[in-house]
């Protein structure tokens, strides 16, 4: 029978800051520390928790009980605050913040999301879309929206976000229909309750139906039109990348699409190359032919707040008034948008390669949080210094030579020495 425990916390450090935080700008930092949790066992005997079977290690967070203590003034009188149980794993973190210069109210932010993580269940992705409450709610005059090539819904969670309501979602890969079955109900589980109906056949089907059972003059009409044989990864690949008819044959739906439909806003997303395509020009035709102002250009993502360098053509057409790309936003790192994460992630070890990376990186820059790819460099592989977005994610990060899943591709290596693996099989809440 298990034993009935009576547990106290052993008494807090005397000091209530460590002896290199005295300085009164560092003070507001507050102090993390380190103790052990006694309990006495009905036998009478005590034991000091976390249990450690060898000798306890100093240098190993896992060993003792974390503690964040900072004093407010309230009234004129300082109050000390504290927060405990912080998993070790933030630790590394926490001390990285308070050598940068982090304030107190960002710490202490940091801690809660590391107190509060929870690894969520390996369960059906769409049950659990079924049971979240984070959903945004449209109003009942949202204006609607149709999407074309609508690929996983991307698009489609982005409009929502911004109170557009799609309304039909048109996605079909006829050579891999087992895949596209598996979008349709994962689409389905995210977007029926805006009302939206995803049709599982191809654009150029829908297009020779006349778009039959979609409304006319939708809020927006969207596509990112087939562009896999002039993308630059095709290019790397295959030599020069050459438009091919499964281009063109993309393209002339869109343009049919857009002249029965008569959207008030068109937009589309492509790669880079695609602005020099016939297909692109089959739609700007339309465009222009049908009245539209069209505005286009080649965008880095990280320009609009997304932790990840990720370059795009971008084009918006609207009819009767004018609609400018959005504004440029801060870059965000991609330390920044995933440091309350770390704590969760497993360990990891740094192969040959990313070792030499990051013995390169360090001869010549101060230490720094890096994303070090596993897979990708022939002769030593790519890192990001935490302060920078992400490189752009490939298919190939998750696939290797033969087409199988690959479950790790970058590592995250800290300042203090702790590696990490950003997983993709892993139950991070994004």
């Amino acid at each position: 029978m298990t034993k009935s425990v009576i547990a106290e916390l052993s008494a807090i450090p005397e000091k209530f800051l460590e002896d290199d935080l005295r300085a009164s700008q560092l003070h507001s930092q507050g102090c993390l520390y380190p103790y052990l949790e006694k309990k006495k066992l009905l036998d009478g005997s005590i034991v000091f928790y976390p249990r450690v079977i060898c000798e306890r290690d100093p240098n190993n967070a896992t060993h003792y009980r974390w503690g964040y203590n900072w004093e407010e003034r309230v009234d004129g009188v300082c109050i000390g605050r504290s927060i405990g149980s912080i998993p070790p794993g933030a630790v590394p973190m926490i001390r990285l913040m308070q050598q940068q210069g982090a304030i107190r109210e960002d710490i202490i932010a940091f801690i809660k999301k590391a107190k509060t993580k929870k690894t969520l269940p390996k369960l059906d992705v769409c049950k659990n879309f079924d049971n979240t409450k984070l959903k945004p709610t449209l109003p009942n005059n949202a204006p609607i929206a149709v999407v074309l090539f609508a690929g996983g819904g991307g698009i489609e969670a982005g409009m929502v976000q911004a109170g557009i309501r799609p309304v039909v979602a048109v996605e079909f890969d006829p050579s891999k229909p087992d895949l596209s079955k598996a979008i349709a109900l994962n689409h389905h589980h995210n977007f029926s309750e805006y009302g939206c109906r995803i049709i599982q056949l191809t654009v150029q089907k829908v297009a020779q139906s006349g778009f039959i059972g979609f409304k006319s003059r939708p809020g927006y009409l969207h596509a990112s039109p087939v562009c896999a044989n002039v993308s630059l990864a095709h290019t790397a690949k295959a030599g020069k990348g050459i438009e091919t008819a499964d281009d063109l044959t993309a393209a002339i739906p869109v343009a049919e699409a857009i002249r029965q439909l008569q959207p008030r806003v068109f937009t589309l997303e492509n790669v880079p190359r695609y602005q020099n395509s016939q297909s692109f020009r089959i739609i700007l035709d339309a465009l222009e032919l049908e009245g539209y102002s069209v505005t286009y250009s080649v965008v880095n993502m990280a320009d609009f707040g997304l932790p990840q360098a990720r370059r795009r053509l971008v084009l918006v057409a609207s009819r009767g008034f004018r609609v400018a790309l959005p504004t440029r936003r801060k870059p965000i790192g991609w330390y920044e948008a995933i440091a309350h994460l770390i704590p969760t992630m497993p360990d990891s070890q740094l192969l040959l390669k990313q070792q030499q990376a990051l013995e390169k990186f360090l001869a010549g820059n101060t230490p720094t949080p890096l994303l070090i790819e596993r897979v990708g460099g022939r002769t030593q592989s790519k890192y990001k210094p935490g302060n920078l977005p992400c490189n752009t994610i490939l298919r190939s990060h998750f696939t290797d030579h033969k087409g199988c899943n690959r479950s790790k591709f970058p590592d995250i290596w800290l300042p203090d020495g702790t590696v990490k693996s950003l997983s993709s099989d892993s139950n991070y809440d994004r």
